[in-house]
């Protein structure tokens, strides 16, 4: 395991100096900010909306409670879960990208949802939160554009509390070779083209294809969380692996 971040790193396809890459990253979701829900509604044909439906129902949320959301970018998760907890509950909907934050503040305000969320710029792989502070983090189709994801994983261990659960929705694997062939299809040859139709900006899909194909699959992934110093990690594969939800606990 590397002692914080390595020298070079990838950037989609591309290796990049390692203190580069959240630059690299933040200016793909610049760009992409304004248009990202309908594009994710329109490159998972709303499927996205199952799976983070699935997450929610997993996290077990109560009154009271205190989430973090984490790349929590226009705010899907925070919403649900800050009608979960309640007026004593706590939400924080953390992002690297002030762009994105700025779109899901907007977005939340406009429903209503005030009083118990509130919004921090923040690094994943540094969060400025105190030690066991949390009853729940999740953090959705995020860490794959992490740097350092070890680091990342460690510091949403620490601000953990006690009997806490951290839970990971993430693009994987696809579990077979019909599934493969068809998704890298999709991915390379419709995806940058729907980017560039609906966001006018094929470039940035085509990184988030690439992001995709260098993330850890699910066994690597989950043996990363219990290096990190989570418990009981298992892992549920959505549409036979596009996507898998990673579970760990902290005791």
């Amino acid at each position: 395991m590397s002692e914080g971040s390595p020298k070079s790193t990838h950037f989609g396809y591309k290796t990049v100096e390692a203190e580069k890459k959240a630059d690299l990253v933040a200016g793909v979701f610049h760009s992409v900010a304004a248009k990202y829900d309908i594009m994710n509604d329109v490159a998972s044909f709303g499927i996205h909306r199952f799976w983070k439906r699935f997450t929610i129902e997993c996290a077990g949320a109560r009154p009271g409670m205190k989430v973090l959301d984490l790349a929590g970018g226009t705010g899907d998760l925070t919403a649900k879960f800050s009608h979960l907890v309640g007026e004593k509950g706590q939400v924080i909907l953390a992002d690297i990208n002030d762009s994105m934050l700025k779109v899901g503040r907007s977005k939340l305000r406009d429903k209503g949802i005030v009083g118990n969320v509130s919004y921090v710029q923040a690094n994943a792989e540094a969060l400025p939160f105190p030690d066991n502070h949390f009853d729940i983090i999740t953090i959705a189709f995020g860490l794959r554009n992490v740097t350092d994801k070890d680091a990342a994983l460690r510091s949403m261990q620490r601000v953990l509390k006690p009997g806490g659960k951290l839970l990971v929705l993430e693009f994987s694997k696809p579990q077979h070779e019909i599934m493969r062939k068809a998704y890298d299809l999709y991915s390379f040859k419709i995806l940058p083209k729907m980017g560039q139709l609906v966001a006018k900006d094929a470039d940035s899909y085509e990184y988030l294809a690439e992001s995709i194909r260098m993330h850890p699959d699910q066994e690597t992934l989950k043996q990363m969380m219990l290096d990190a110093g989570l418990e009981q990690v298992d892992y549920i594969n959505m549409t036979d692996g596009v996507v898998a939800l990673h579970r760990g606990y902290k005791f």
